[in-house]
């Protein structure tokens, strides 16, 4: 697992073009274009901007030269809350391997280690229960229910919400 890059745009155009119907369930509706090489590079320089502001990082995940998962932490907000959000996706022919847990956690302990965050919160839809599971086994807890949190594919969608503290109360 490593930051992503601008030149990495046709792996990731690859794996969502790979994934596209895979995903499609637990996704916002996505324009054509986004599975395009284009807009995959732009959207690398607009997170990669965000990168040098400190407000998120993009990661992938790959096997070899291939990209099988994508991983951010998006949303960081610094001062008192010290906080990011997480947001991730395995490939279908890497799912259930335990990949996104072990990534998770080095995320986790990332942020905690060379970020200095608090804490991280992430949201899965009710029936989501792979998520959940990879969420749990990083020490996540959840913290409550969101009603109609975010529309996934075409409808305002109930999520649970979890988070992880990641420092002591007195750190």
């Amino acid at each position: 697992m490593r930051l992503l890059r601008t030149n990495d745009a046709a792996a990731l155009s690859a794996a969502y073009l790979r994934n596209r119907e895979y995903l499609a369930p637990w996704e916002p509706v996505r324009p054509e274009e986004y599975y395009t090489e284009a807009w995959q590079a732009a959207d690398m320089v607009n997170r990669l901007a965000a990168t040098e502001a400190g407000q998120g990082f993009p990661f992938g995940l790959f096997a070899g030269d291939v990209l099988v998962g994508r991983f951010n932490l998006t949303g960081i907000v610094r001062g008192p809350f010290q906080s990011a959000g997480l947001g991730y996706w395995v490939d279908k022919q890497y799912a259930g391997r335990g990949l996104a847990s072990a990534a998770v956690k080095v995320l986790v302990e990332t942020a905690r280690d060379e970020l200095g965050l608090h804490r991280i919160e992430a949201g899965t839809l009710l029936h989501n229960i792979g998520s959940q599971r990879v969420l749990l086994k990083a020490g996540f807890e959840q913290i409550g229910l969101a009603p109609e949190y975010l529309k996934i594919a075409g409808t305002w969608q109930d999520h649970n919400l979890y988070q992880t503290i990641l420092h002591d109360q007195d750190a």
